[in-house]
């Protein structure tokens, strides 16, 4: 592999003649008149040589070598910006600023200007990305596979405290990083009939005749790992019509139909998530999942062949992962590509599928789980359905020979759904389709042992296996927050930056008063930055000094967003009731987007606002409570956000959040987590101490229990004199006196049947909230918790996962 020289990869001397190089010869600007932009595109063109300089030997290495290969399939990678990822871990970040200072050049000031690469949604894409990061830092060699976007996930403004949802354009400039693979190009059809072929003495053979074909493109980007010792690839494709134009119907005068091929090829790679509420946006939605998987599918195989010259190796050379339920048609694909293209017999491609492919679970809600109506999927993919209905027959019969299921048993484990339209069940197929069905938290697995997949544990109980989420460190604290980075390598040396289990070293300083004070202060200045960012942003003033109590995240309702925000409607009534007493400071910052269809959850941005507006306007409680709802959040957002937390909101309703990375990333940035015992939080209390975490609230099984035995939310809520007066004030308009009937139907919804258990778990949680205050009076007891909470999350690494995934599940020795 090659290895740079030293002065050449970090004199920066030369870096400033690089530079300039590339400032004058690609990107055609004169020093005298470039622009922030240009420095960075001219910044960004010299370290993607360096990634470069690893990137092929990577490849080659692995080639060689014969190394199996993971290929993780995900409609998500939130990567964020990359600029800073390729920067620190090539170990080029000193010498580079070095080199753009000597140009009268800011470094931080063009990191900056980077665009967010908009291609994921919150914790699944941004968790994907982390994976990719720690595959090459770990030294797996591995593709990933995604969509390369257009817009993504909306651009969030807030107008009038609601949510409005604007094109991101993200690619509006182009994509520095990116290389376009247009010999890496192949056919992916919709639609049309199966024509079956008759065969003497073997399988019938099934051809499928598409009505419909794009073309899928390939574009890499490399993913640079720690210190450079490996760069794998991230693919993604973009859909482009066979015919970009019928030239025939424009000159008949169709200009706009001429172009109907080209806007429905378009359309697969315009936007992440569209709108599902419509019969168009649900095929709209099949149609992305579908294109992304045959095109990586196809080319996976076109690889292995390449290589090998058979398939039937397949199994050992080849581990593909999917990240949720979103590429779960790959089991028929994959089926489909085998069977009818390269002629295996349908149990050798049966087995070869299953022992090829991993399916990670995220989710135990039914609409996370997705499903397809029949109709809808025959009528796209014609084929698949029928190899569906082949898989899920072998399947019932084996249910019910092998292991005596009865129909209640065969209507839960069957890939229909019959329970009302017919539909195909997407996680059920990936179940069976995949040697190993993994959850990502240790209460979230074993969850779907008992709850989703019960029946198909049964049948298979040695497929589920848990794979607890982690984040990469070198994203969420060395580059996110390089004053605590230093603190700690100042504090116990450098090694935890290769090690982070190291990290734990830091432990024994956690009663150290010039260390408490050290990370105070950091943590201070990181604030001051989130109150800069607000006040440039948003026009709204916030102190440091007071409590930062965040929760960003999807909004949702079993987030519970909406749980916080009757808390702090509850705590400025008591405020405002009792001003002589000595009330913590407190500025409670909300930070996600909501899906264009999801009512409930827009209406909860809008409450968060107008509840901000009015005790943000109060002279009387202003300065011990502020509530700050940040718009467009994203990666870059997370980055100024995480460091900044006192307070860490984790409190979704127990047994439904799967895991929760944010959990992870405050905690490391030495913030404390309030949260029930719900997903990650579990083993992080394990980790990091019960005394240094505060937990409140319902379990698992008691929100089960309760929803079995009927739960009765009106007479909780009467019971709780805070909970309804806080209520009654925002039913009544009292944050909405233009419309005062605005919320009167959420509010409803707590009373009617409170299925997120807001009004079950609200006491115990402002209970919660009065111990937080308590600990943020003793700054001694305060830092120390923080800086244990930092010391102790190295177990949350994801190196970690991916070295069990590697392990457990791909086969693969590092």
């Amino acid at each position: 592999m090659y290895e740079p020289n030293p002065r050449e990869a970090l004199d920066p001397e030369m870096l400033a003649g690089e530079i300039v190089n590339r400032l004058i010869y690609r990107i055609g600007k004169d020093p005298k008149v470039a622009r922030p932009h240009d420095w960075l595109q001219a910044t960004i063109l010299i370290v993607r040589d360096r990634a470069i300089d690893h990137w092929m030997p990577s490849t080659r290495a692995t080639y060689l070598a014969k190394d199996k290969r993971v290929y993780y399939l995900s409609l998500e990678f939130l990567i964020g910006r990359l600029m800073r990822d390729a920067v620190s871990n090539l170990g080029m970040t000193e010498p580079l600023r070095a080199a753009l200072k000597t140009l009268d050049v800011d470094f931080d000031q063009i990191a900056e200007l980077e665009s967010d690469a908009a291609l994921g949604n919150g914790g699944l894409g941004r968790l994907a990305a982390c994976f990719m990061e720690s595959m090459a830092s770990i030294g797996v060699p591995a593709y990933g596979y995604g969509i390369r976007y257009r817009h993504g996930l909306f651009r969030q403004e807030i107008v009038d405290g609601n949510q409005a949802e604007l094109p991101e354009t993200w690619l509006e400039h182009g994509n520095p990083w990116e290389f376009d693979r247009r010999e890496s190009a192949y056919e992916v059809g919709f639609g049309g009939f199966v024509e079956y072929l008759e065969a003497n003495g073997s399988e019938a053979r099934y051809v499928w005749k598409p009505a419909e074909r794009v073309i899928a493109t390939a574009y890499d980007t490399p993913i640079v790992g720690w210190r450079g010792k490996r760069v794998n690839t991230l693919r993604l494709w973009s859909a482009d019509p066979i015919d970009p134009i019928h030239l025939d119907a424009f000159n008949a005068g169709d200009h706009i139909g001429s172009l109907r091929e080209s806007n429905r090829a378009d359309a697969l790679t315009r936007v992440l998530y569209p709108a599902d509420a419509s019969p168009s946006g649900q095929e709209l939605r099949l149609r992305q999942e579908y294109f992304f998987s045959s095109a990586a599918l196809q080319d996976i195989l076109r690889r292995h062949l390449q290589q090998y010259g058979t398939l039937a190796n397949l199994s050992d050379k080849v581990a593909i992962q999917l990240n949720d339920t979103h590429p779960a048609v790959c089991v028929a694909e994959l089926m489909r590509l085998l069977v009818d293209v390269h002629g295996l017999d349908f149990a050798a491609a049966w087995d070869l599928t299953r022992k090829t492919i991993g399916y990670t679970n995220h989710t135990l809600l039914p609409e996370a789980l997705e499903s397809w109506p029949v109709p809808l999927f025959e009528a796209l993919l014609p084929r698949h359905m029928q190899i569906v209905y082949d898989i899920n027959a072998r399947l019932l019969r084996e249910a019910r020979r092998d292991h005596g299921f009865d129909d209640a048993e065969i209507r839960s484990i069957s890939l229909i759904d019959e329970t009302g339209e017919r539909r195909v069940r997407m996680g059920n197929l990936a179940f069976v389709g995949a040697h190993s069905i993994n959850g990502v938290s240790a209460l979230h697995t074993e969850l779907m042992k008992e709850t989703v997949f019960a029946d198909l544990h049964r049948m298979y109980p040695l497929r589920i296996n848990n794979k607890t989420n982690g984040i990469t460190p070198r994203r969420w604290l060395m580059q996110c927050n390089p004053e605590l980075t230093g603190l700690i390598a100042d504090t116990i040396g450098p090694g935890f930056l290769d090690d982070i289990d190291a990290l734990a070293a830091f432990e024994k300083y956690a009663d150290d008063p010039e260390v408490q004070d050290a990370f105070a202060k950091v943590k201070r200045r990181n604030k001051d930055r989130l109150a800069a960012v607000v006040r440039a942003r948003m026009g709204v003033k916030v102190d440091p000094n007071a409590l930062f109590d965040i929760q960003i995240k999807r909004i949702h309702e079993y987030k519970r967003q909406l749980l916080n925000i009757i808390e702090a409607v509850a705590l400025y009534d008591q405020i405002r009731s009792h001003p002589e007493k000595n009330w913590t400071p407190r500025v409670k910052f909300f930070a996600g987007k909501a899906a264009p269809s999801y009512h409930n959850a827009k209406l909860i941005i809008k409450l968060a606002n107008d509840v901000g507006r009015v005790i943000n306007s109060n002279p009387l409680v202003r300065d011990v409570l502020r509530v700050v709802f940040v718009p467009n959040y994203n990666v870059s957002l997370a980055e100024v956000l995480v460091p900044a937390a006192d307070l860490s909101e984790q409190i979704s309703t127990a047994g439904m959040e799967a895991s929760g990375t944010g959990n992870m990333k405050f905690a490391l940035n030495g913030a404390l987590t309030i949260g029930t015992l719900d997903g990650a939080n579990v083993e992080i209390r394990d980790n990091v101490g019960a005394e240094n975490i505060v937990i409140f609230g319902m379990t698992a099984d008691e929100v089960a229990e309760a929803r079995k035995d009927g739960h009765d939310p009106r007479a909780v809520i009467e019971r709780s004199p805070e909970l309804s007066q806080a209520l009654k004030a925002i039913a009544s308009g009292v944050f909405s006196p233009d419309d005062p009937g605005r919320y009167r139907g959420l509010v409803g919804g707590l009373y009617e049947h409170d299925w997120f258990m807001v009004a079950a778990d609200f006491d115990a949680y402002a209970a919660a909230q009065r111990q937080v205050d308590a600990l943020w009076a003793d700054p001694k007891l305060w830092w120390r918790k923080a800086i244990l909470n930092t010391a102790r999350m190295g177990w949350f690494s994801s190196d970690r996962t991916i070295g069990e995934y590697a392990r457990d599940i791909w086969g693969i020795r590092l």
